[in-house]
């Protein structure tokens, strides 16, 4: 005869963990979380943009022209804004990836197709979530677009740590320990994203990958851009961005301190230039499947209606 105890507290709490939708197959999607499931285009990543500038421009202690200018240099010098300010002003990283991700009025800035999380839960396979933002910005997103029931596990950057150092994607050593943790096989993980450069990054590493264009529709570089100063010839900020870069210079921060830091920026690498009023923006021209993208679609409502089709 069947116990009529309830399950112990442990396996309750199990079982209200356990992601809502078809979680049937053998298949794990591995989703990012800007641009491939809401439109981080249309405000967030133009708000991070700003975000990072009025950050330098306090530490520098400077206007918001040269602070545009001094990330420009240190993109081009280090890959990163960030290295550049905890090589010459000692800030810290996870300050300054917070201050980038502050948004009082995050539930207008987020933009979602209708049904998502209706397309999510119908498509067969496990999902966890791989973003590099930060853990609390990622769950505050999946809760404004109705989705965060649909995951089993959020894989933020505070959780990309490997051997002490910090490895967001597209960095192999920490899909690598993802998977093994997970116990996934990598033939059976498929990794969403919008970010192309990130899955020619896992090319060979077994996984498969799939391309979400739908919110690449405004050509946008993914890099900080030179904001111009009125009534300025240029030649005042070019001394103020060579008093910083060479301020300090003598001063030497270890390499583990670089690459635990570097790996802080990912919310820059995809905030797009911001563009002039007065300049239309472009449709983008997005290409043809590259032959390390194994699915191309526009959105999650594809993605789902194609995989029920061809099975997962």
């Amino acid at each position: 005869m069947p116990s009529s105890l309830p399950p112990p507290r442990r396996v309750r709490a199990r079982l209200r963990r356990r992601p809502a939708g078809d979680n049937s197959g053998r298949t794990v999607w591995l989703f990012d979380l800007d641009n491939t499931l809401h439109d981080a285009s249309h405000a967030i990543f133009p708000a991070i943009n700003r975000l990072m500038t009025a950050y330098v421009a306090r530490v520098l202690g400077c206007d918001d022209a040269t602070a545009s200018r001094v990330r420009v240099d240190y993109w081009q010098r280090y890959g990163a804004t960030l290295l550049g300010m905890i090589r010459h002003h000692g800030v810290d990283p996870a300050d300054f990836l917070r201050a980038a991700h502050e948004f009082p009025a995050l539930a207008e800035m987020v933009r979602v197709r209708r049904g998502l999380a209706a397309h999510l839960r119908r498509l067969p396979g496990r999902k966890i979530l791989v973003t590099n933002a930060p853990q609390d910005y990622a769950r505050a997103v999946m809760e404004i677009a109705g989705i965060r029931h649909c995951f089993e596990r959020v894989v933020a950057i505070e959780q990309m740590w490997v051997h002490g150092h910090l490895r967001p994607k597209p960095d192999r050593r920490m899909l690598r320990r993802l998977l093994a943790q997970t116990r996934i096989a990598p033939h059976r993980a498929v990794l969403v994203e919008d970010t192309v450069s990130h899955l020619k990054r896992y090319a060979g590493t077994g996984i498969r990958t799939a391309w979400v264009t739908g919110y690449l529709r405004m050509i946008a570089p993914s890099r900080p851009h030179d904001v111009p100063a009125a009534r300025d010839d240029g030649s005042r900020r070019d001394a103020a961005v060579r008093s910083t870069l060479e301020a300090e210079e003598d001063r030497h921060v270890g390499h583990a301190a670089q690459e635990q830091s570097v790996t802080l920026v990912a919310a820059e690498t995809q905030a797009p230039q911001a563009q002039p009023d007065n300049v239309p923006r472009e449709r983008a021209r997005v290409p043809n499947r590259p032959a390390y993208v194994d699915i191309k679609v526009q959105s999650m409502h594809q993605l789902q209606r194609r995989m029920r089709r061809t099975g997962s």
